[in-house]
């Protein structure tokens, strides 16, 4: 008889890490954008991935939420068996002053 299996935890990247390039290309894509905002106007590990209202499939979305943990945007945990967000604000902000502000502010409506 075999256990259920467990997903590894996932990696994490330090705002500290990122290149102003790296962080523009992760939020130059609209669904990690929605992603962000939806972010931005919760408390921090309340959003399951699983409840952001985004056009894409289960696979694309654990890629989008990758390209947002290597930006360092993101941190993820498990609990139980959901995986949960935040967003690393505070860290971000940090390493570049005043750019979310400034994406979350000026990105407008989608679509």
């Amino acid at each position: 008889m075999t256990t259920g299996s467990h997903r590894a935890a996932p990696e994490h990247t330090h705002p500290d890490e990122v290149s102003l390039l790296a962080a523009l290309a992760a939020l130059a894509d609209p669904v990690r954008l929605t992603l962000v905002r939806e972010l931005a106007g919760a408390a921090d590990w309340t959003r399951s991935c699983g409840s952001f209202d985004v056009p894409v499939g289960k696979a694309a979305l654990s890629h989008h939420f990758s390209v947002l943990r290597a930006a360092g945007l993101v941190e993820q945990r498990d609990e139980g068996p959901r995986r949960v967000n935040r967003l690393r604000r505070t860290e971000f902000d940090t390493r570049f002053p005043g750019l979310l502000d400034l994406v979350l502010r000026e990105a407008g409506p989608l679509g």
